[in-house]
């Protein structure tokens, strides 16, 4: 049986993504690079002190270079983000985002029939 420590990861990750995901709504982010971005999964670490944050683009066909700029922005906006973040989860020590692509759609793509 899981205690409620080991569940919390997966509550703030919850949490992380979805004040995320408002805030690039909002369109909070100005950077034409980070334009189309969602987050589709956020990863926390067991220590709450790092969140890997997938993210993918609104736009069916991306290319490559449009898939690292988007990374590379929202990499770039990480500190703004936490700093919007901050008062909304209400944690003691926010965790670092780090931002990568989710391939996860594209292996499930070439796996399927």
């Amino acid at each position: 049986m899981r205690s409620a420590a080991s569940k919390r990861p997966a509550r703030v990750a919850e949490r992380v993504k979805e004040e995320l995901m408002r805030l690039l709504l909002k369109g909070e982010l100005r950077d034409p690079e980070a334009a189309g971005v969602y987050v589709s999964h956020v990863a926390v670490s067991v220590d709450l002190r790092l969140a890997r944050v997938y993210i993918r683009l609104t736009e069916t066909e991306s290319s490559a270079e449009s898939q690292r700029a988007a990374v590379r922005a929202m990499n770039r906006a990480g500190g703004f983000l936490r700093q919007k973040l901050a008062p909304r989860l209400e944690l003691r020590h926010l965790p670092e985002l780090r931002f990568h692509w989710d391939e996860q759609p594209a292996r499930a793509a070439r796996v399927e029939p």
